[in-house]
Formats: structure tokens, C-alpha cells, sequence
């Protein structure tokens, strides 16, 4: 699906450079980055930015029986979960990730859910929307359920750093109503419907850059007007606000462990080889698409391949070598020499908060994906090693 940023007006005068993204044909127009890479990074980590995201899709869905259809086909736990009385309280709701797998147990959508009281919104990989509707009204019959593609009518802008919750209470504090559902914004996995600019805008607290991270979805028309709001009250409460690009944020994203879909596993992944089973799936829920196999895969056996972290072991040496994605991982033998190839690098960063260190994301056999196994990359006639690491988060280091 070909989409046009509503803001794009707006945001060429900062001349960025774009990049497209995904396989679609034509793949989105993205802003990659505004020509300040350093200090849209810097901006993120220490006080907000704005990014402008139309590679994002959303679908929507209504009816009485919108949970319980959902519960039905999706991994996560949707009745009876954690926060799901959140909801009662007027433009109040909670947010969950999941998966929407096929019948052989392999993912269709890596999806977020905005479970407000009259409706679910359903954030998705823009090119992925379509199918979406289309795989899940087939499982429809008497239920009360309406499904919406709903990406051409809203926009996605997510504001990303410390200082995004104090910006987002500034702005709903500056326009018409809505400070009571500012509370959201301090806690992750909740979601409000709030008005900023006069608009309705959907906020949804979501943190994958190891940063406070706020999802706005809103009206394509009111796009611009939000983006301008948010720009007027970051300067009334002097708070340091830059827009910034995708590369900004892929390189928090993957410092902060955070993978995602259709670059680091995709529609031929099942859910175990993601690292996200946590996140995504309830392991004690009833039956949905899919189940049997998930079931047992977590209590008889393992995947054969599985996403994991490396890092190398001497970044000196590697001066400016950096794996793209497909770069080939070979194994590493006892005496440091290169033996054969055991996956495949999905996404790969120059980690600042690590001094410049390269990360990577990786699909790797299982044999190999697992914690201190000795991994690495053929590289101008030689071979760079490093270090497996099951857990993908580097930043912040919470965990030693």
C-alpha cells in the first residue's frame, strides 16, 4: 500500500532524507533523518522528538463482541487480562501486544491493541492492514464485530524520549479538555483518549527505545494541526523538542532489544523464534489459531532457528565494519577458526550508548543461540568474532 505522510508538506522544509519502507510495491516514503543524526539521537535519549510514521497501519473494530471474537483468534489474553477494567473509565483504556498467527502456527501480524471502551484500535506494519482485516473477518459468522481498515483515514506520530510524557500533558493541559487522562501517559502499556489542537488524538504509552515512548494516532486531517500543537507547547513549557527519523529511532530501538516485524522475523516466523512469546502470548489461555502448535513447541521441543543479540568481541578490530542485514553468521571453533554458517543478521546498529560498539540482531540455528556462544563474520579476508547473547537489550543496562 502507497502512502503519502500527511505531514510531508511540513516536514520537507527541513530538506530530510527519505528511504521506503517495506517490500510493498511502491514501499512508503520514510523520513530517514533530518541531516542531524547525532543530535536526533541525542534528543531522543535526552529530552523528545517527534517522528512521523505513515509505515504504520491501523485497523479498527467494533461491536459488543469485539474482546471475545478477538480472544478467540489472537495469542494474547484479552478477557479477564490485567488492566481489561481499565476501559470502564471515560477515555480510558489499556494497550497489549500480540500475535495473529495461521493455522500452521506462524505469523500473520505482529499486532498492539488500544482497548478503549467503545472500540479497539490496532496498530500494524502498514502493508500487513489489508490482510489483517481480510483473515480475520473470514473467522466471522453471527458475531457482533465490525473490521475497519482504517489506515488511510488516521495518521501515527510517535514522540519518543524522557521528556515525551511532560510534552504530551503540556499539550493536552494547552488545548480543551482532557487533563484527566494525563495520568496515562506515566505508565506504559495504557492508552487515552484525549483532545489536543481540538482533535481527538489516541495515546498510547509504549516504550521500545529504553525511553518513554507515546504512540499519537489522530484524524489525517488533523495531522498537521497536532504537530504543530505539539511544537507550541514543548517552546510554553520550554521543553527540547526536534523531529527526528527512522534511523534515530532503529538505532534506540535495537540498543533497547526491541525486534521487529517483516525486518527481524516475519510472516515465515512462528512466535518462539521472535524472543516475544513473553509479551505477545498467553501460555495458559484457551484454544486460538495456531495454539496447538505454539503449545508444543513450549512444552516439547524448541524452534530450529531463533532471534538472538551479538556483539563483538573487539570492535577496534573492526574498524568500520558494520554487518547489514543478511550479513551471513558462521560458527567459531575452539581455536578461534570460522566453521560453517548458522544464520543470517537481521538489523545492526553503531550503539552510542556502548561507545560506538556495533550490535546486532541475528536468526540464528538454535544450537548456536544461546548465551556466550562464539559466533562471527567473514570480513575483508578475515573473520570478526563476537558474542552471542540470548536476551536482546543492551540499553539500559538493568541487567549487568
Amino acid at each position: 500500500m502507497a502512502r503519502q505522510s500527511p505531514l510531508m508538506e511540513r516536514l520537507a522544509e527541513f530538506e530530510p532524507t527519505l528511504l521506503g519502507y517495506g517490500s510493498g510495491d511502491p514501499a512508503v516514503p520514510v523520513v530517514e533523518s533530518f541531516g542531524e543524526l547525532e543530535f536526533e539521537y541525542a534528543s531522543l535519549r535526552r529530552s523528545a522528538v517527534l517522528i512521523d510514521q505513515p509505515h504504520r497501519g491501523t485497523v479498527e473494530a467494533r461491536g459488543k463482541d469485539t474482546l471475545e471474537f478477538l480472544n478467540r483468534m489472537l495469542t494474547q489474553k484479552l478477557t479477564g487480562a490485567p488492566g481489561a477494567g481499565a476501559g470502564a473509565a471515560p477515555g480510558l483504556g489499556w494497550s497489549v501486544e500480540s500475535f495473529w498467527l495461521n493455522r500452521q502456527g506462524r505469523i500473520v501480524a505482529d499486532l498492539r491493541l488500544m482497548v478503549l471502551e467503545s472500540r479497539v484500535l490496532i496498530d500494524v506494519d502498514v502493508h500487513a492492514a489489508g490482510a489483517v482485516v481480510e483473515s480475520l473477518e473470514s473467522y466471522l459468522f453471527s458475531e457482533d464485530v465490525e473490521l475497519l481498515d482504517a489506515t488511510e483515514r488516521v495518521h501515527r506520530i510517535g514522540v519518543q524520549g524522557p521528556d515525551g510524557p511532560r510534552l504530551l500533558a503540556a499539550a493536552v493541559a494547552n488545548t480543551d479538555g482532557g487533563e484527566s487522562a494525563t495520568g496515562a501517559f506515566g505508565k506504559e502499556n495504557t492508552c487515552a483518549l484525549v483532545r489536543i489542537a481540538g482533535h481527538e488524538v489516541i495515546v498510547d504509552r509504549w516504550d521500545r527505545t529504553g525511553e518513554p515512548g507515546l504512540e499519537l494516532t489522530v484524524e489525517v486531517s488533523a495531522a498537521d494541526d497536532v504537530w504543530a500543537a505539539l511544537i507550541a507547547a514543548a517552546e510554553q513549557s520550554n521543553i527540547r523538542v526536534r523531529p527526528a527519523g527512522w534511523h534515530a529511532f532503529n538505532i534506540a530501538r535495537i540498543e533497547a532489544g526491541t525486534p521487529l516485524f517483516m525486518l527481524d522475523f516475519g510472516s515465515d516466523s512462528r512466535p518462539a523464534e521472535t524472543t516475544l512469546v513473553p509479551s505477545h502470548v498467553s501460555l495458559n489461555k484457551g484454544c486460538y489459531l495456531g495454539q496447538e502448535i505454539v503449545a508444543r513447541m513450549h512444552n516439547l521441543g524448541h524452534p530450529k532457528q531463533r532471534l538472538a543479540a551479538i556483539r563483538l568481541d573487539e570492535p577496534k578490530k573492526a574498524g568500520n565494519f558494520q554487518p547489514i542485514t543478511g550479513t551471513e553468521v558462521v560458527a567459531v571453533g575452539e581455536a578461534g577458526d570460522a566453521g560453517a554458517a548458522v544464520g543470517a543478521v537481521t538489523s545492526s546498529t553503531v550503539s552510542p550508548m556502548l561507545g560506538g560498539e556495533v550490535i546486532c540482531f541475528a536468526m540464528l540455528k538454535w544450537s548456536h543461540a544461546k548465551d556466550a556462544c562464539k559466533v562471527g563474520f567473514h570480513h575483508d579476508g578475515g573473520l570478526l568474532r563476537g558474542t552471542v547473547r540470548e536476551r536482546l537489550k543492551f540499553w539500559p543496562r538493568d541487567d549487568g
